[in-house]
């Protein structure tokens, strides 16, 4: 057999020869792995090992083992922060997802939609804070909404919005909605514009219209982009902070508290920084799982299609 040409050893495979390019494409990642390991990774290395230990911020940690597990899961305070962070995930899926949905179902295929869809978009531009701040005014005893309640005769006029739990979470969700609402909608109103025209029209032709259109054309071919509106609904719902903050600081008490307040409170009010990471851990594990979870039931749903 003769031996093989210059082209054909060029495929061969050959161990010993190296990648001319190998050590520029280190270079080029490096940068990348640095900061993912910097900003990441390493972080939560320290956090779990601070979980495991009892800390004040000062000296040296001292470790405890599992004993800030043990007791974060025995305080009923925790479970309150547990129990409302279950209704803060529920909540802003159903609410600010739903109503953007709405809004740019109603609004898709009407002239000027987009001016009929700002002002919903508007309160998006407004921090966190400041949209718990406006809210505790309209909430407060006293406030306008128990005024406009009182004025028009209306039941709810006595009730205590932001003192009583679980309404006080609740109201916190309709803030959090009145906030979100908007950009789920221009995320939403995108998706209706992408979807071709063609597959509605033969609907149509074939007598579908109205919600029954909806449910069998429309909604399915928004798919893939509810998976992402919803996938980060939960997302965020699962660290929610600021609202929560400038509306009740978790109180009263730790009644309205969720998992985010709780690692904060913990870390930075209680000097307990074992305990905070603890439960800065937990959130960590329950948002990774959610979001693993969600996507591999849409990605199989999707494949089953």
């Amino acid at each position: 057999m003769s031996a093989p040409t210059a082209r054909h050893a060029d495929l061969l495979p050959n161990r010993k020869r190296k990648n001319p390019y190998w050590l520029s494409s280190i270079g080029f990642v490096a940068p990348g792995v640095l900061l993912v390991a910097v900003v990441l990774y390493l972080p939560f290395v320290w956090t779990s090992w601070i979980s495991l230990t009892e800390y004040n911020g000062l000296g040296d940690p001292e470790f405890v083992g599992l004993d800030n597990f043990v007791a974060m899961f025995g305080d009923s305070g925790f479970l309150i922060s547990l129990r409302n962070t279950l209704f803060w995930v529920v909540g802003t899926i159903i609410f600010p997802v739903g109503l953007g949905l709405l809004i740019a179902v109603l609004s898709h295929g009407l002239r000027g939609a987009t001016w009929f869809r700002l002002p919903f978009l508007i309160p998006y531009a407004i921090s966190g804070v400041a949209v718990g701040v406006i809210w505790s005014f309209v909430l407060q005893t006293d406030g306008a909404l128990s005024q406009a309640l009182t004025f028009l005769h209306l039941p709810g006029a006595d009730l205590r919005w932001l003192l009583d739990g679980p309404l006080n979470t609740f109201m916190m969700i309709l803030a959090s909605t009145w906030q979100g609402a908007g950009v789920n909608a221009l995320l939403f109103g995108i998706g209706l514009q992408s979807i071709p025209k063609e597959p509605l029209e033969a609907a149509r032709v074939d007598g579908a219209s109205g919600f029954t259109l909806f449910r069998t054309m429309t909604w399915p071919m928004l798919a893939p982009l509810t998976t992402v509106v919803v996938g980060l609904a939960i997302v965020g719902s699962l660290k929610t902070f600021d609202v929560i903050w400038g509306m009740t600081k978790g109180g009263p008490g730790r009644v309205s508290e969720t998992l985010a307040l709780t690692m904060y409170k913990e870390t930075f009010v209680n000097n307990d920084y074992g305990i905070g990471a603890a439960v800065a851990l937990f959130l960590t594990v329950i948002t990774v799982l959610a979001s693993i979870m969600y996507l591999r039931r849409q990605l199989a749903d999707s494949r089953s299609m």
